[in-house]
């Protein structure tokens, strides 16, 4: 649903060399004003793709201002509301940087708000409405019931804020069907 930008990751030979060039990790649409462009491109950024917002949330991107708007307006109202006013988006990328670097947090999964993204049982999952819905590269699998027990969240703790301050990431098809357990 999504395409991803971390900077020019990728060599001349389209060799992955690095992780991440820049803090500021977008996501956007995969197509926007008709631009078209060669994928890989040497000396440009590499192209990452993501299944839904929510996966791309766990990776720690955030919504493009360009072509995202008024996802990116709603996402910076939930940030405002969860850590206080920012006076630029260039503070949002500083903090979703250091979060990304550090460790991730072990926690109950209780509480965990709609949209996170977890690691139980060697797998990732989805939060949604009470269940954890597995991930594949197919897209969700059918909801697991909720568990009681401790999960390694995948989704920085920035972001974790900004979902429980309401920004809602957009979700895979797949999820509204297999969410019923």
């Amino acid at each position: 649903m999504f395409m991803g930008n971390r900077g020019c990751l990728h060599d001349n030979q389209g060799a992955v060399r690095r992780d991440w060039q820049v803090r500021r990790w977008i996501t956007c649409l995969t197509a926007f004003k008709a631009r078209q462009r060669q994928l890989m491109r040497p000396g440009h950024y590499t192209e990452l793709f993501f299944m839904d917002e929510a996966v791309a949330t766990a990776a720690g991107h955030r919504p493009c201002a360009e072509c995202r708007r008024a996802d990116h307006l709603a996402f910076r109202a939930a940030w405002q509301d969860a850590h206080g006013p920012v006076a630029s988006v260039d503070q949002i990328d500083a903090a979703l940087h250091l979060a990304r670097l550090g460790p991730r947090q072990v926690r109950p999964a209780q509480g965990l708000p709609d949209g996170s993204m977890v690691l139980w049982q060697n797998r990732p999952h989805l939060v949604l409405d009470k269940t954890l819905l597995p991930w594949s590269p197919l897209g969700y699998e059918a909801a697991r019931p909720w568990i009681d027990s401790q999960v390694c969240v995948l989704t920085p703790a920035p972001l974790i804020a900004v979902l429980a301050a309401g920004w809602q990431p957009a979700i895979h098809p797949t999820a509204l069907r297999n969410q019923r357990v």
